[in-house]
């Protein structure tokens, strides 16, 4: 078999085109700097700024594939206290048009009046410690934020639609970038507000503005208690109620060591049974029951509603009230 030989005007033509084809990949991303969240394998959240790939799926759930909860979480994670607002300068580059996923984002330039209300989700231990859109080392301890088009960096007041909790956060990062989601909590953020443990949760956003002593009187309220491990108010029977204090009782429906996995069958259980169960976690496992119930009657018909429809057998636990 015959072997070409390169000449040298072949060379030169090679080395021209090889060239060619590196610049064209400097130039394939022009989004601003962030934590890099990808979109690879993710659980229904949206990648930060800087990701590449195919969009993500419309799938809901909790947080981004291999991420989640710190393997050891600070005690006194309910009060760590709201972000302190104050005038910042803006970030030179982190404010500047980029796309992502062919879409066109133009955050503001400025501080000025911003209220969405929509899907708030968060991001763990993952991205703890890479850099935010603004260069910052991403602490998912802290009250921060990422927002699509705010100003960065600046403050918010976010409150939960369910529970009207409430908290400021200082918004550092870029994302998400999934219809319907509006920003994405640091992890102690999601728990103050309650909605860390269902990984979601609907919003009220407000952009803070100065002057901040006025706009942020809120905020010296004291801290509200810490959130209750569930996603929906739970099922208590008409007129009666459960004393924190005092022994309550739960339909289990199942128990799992991965939250991912606790969460779908959550989601499949509120379909079947059209009520809202809550996963706890309870040691090293996540538990979806449904309850608390005052009584152990109480339970008992939750239970056997639930079973006549699941045909399966389900036990009745009891403990404290969550």
């Amino acid at each position: 078999m015959m072997t070409r030989r390169l000449t040298p005007a072949n060379r030169c033509t090679t080395a021209l085109l090889l060239t060619f084809a590196l610049a064209l990949a400097g130039c394939a991303s022009n989004a601003p700097p962030s934590a890099g969240r990808s979109t690879a394998g993710t659980s229904g959240a949206s990648p930060k700024a800087g990701a590449t790939g195919p969009a993500p799926s419309a799938r809901p759930g909790a947080y981004y594939k291999d991420d989640g909860p710190a393997a050891n979480v600070p005690e006194g994670l309910d009060r760590v206290p709201d972000a302190a607002p104050r005038v910042e300068t803006l970030h030179r580059f982190a404010n500047r048009p980029y796309n992502v996923f062919g879409v066109d984002y133009a955050p503001l330039s400025s501080l000025a009046p911003l209220h969405q209300r929509g899907v708030a989700s968060w991001y763990g231990r993952k991205f703890h410690g890479q850099k935010t859109a603004i260069g910052e080392p991403y602490d998912m301890f802290a009250m921060t934020a990422a927002h699509p088009t705010a100003p960065l960096p600046s403050f918010a007041r976010v409150t939960a639609v369910a529970s009207g909790r409430s908290v400021i956060v200082r918004l550092n990062d870029r994302g998400p970038f999934h219809a319907g989601r509006i920003i994405d909590l640091s992890y102690a953020a999601a728990h103050r507000l309650g909605i860390a443990q269902g990984g979601s949760g609907e919003v009220d956003f407000e952009l803070l503005l100065p002057p901040f002593a006025a706009s942020t009187s809120v905020a010296a309220a004291p801290t509200p208690p810490p959130a209750a491990a569930l996603v929906e108010p739970p099922p208590l029977p008409a007129g009666t109620t459960v004393d924190a204090a005092r022994e309550a009782f739960y339909v289990q429906l199942g128990a799992f060591g991965n939250f991912a996995n606790a969460e779908t069958f959550q989601q499949r259980m509120n379909s079947e049974l059209a009520t809202a169960p809550r996963v706890q976690q309870i040691d090293a496992l996540y538990r979806v029951r449904l309850g608390p119930f005052a009584t152990r009657e109480a339970a008992i018909a939750a239970r056997d509603r639930a079973q006549s429809i699941l045909a399966t057998s389900l036990p009745i636990v009891s403990g404290p009230s969550r």
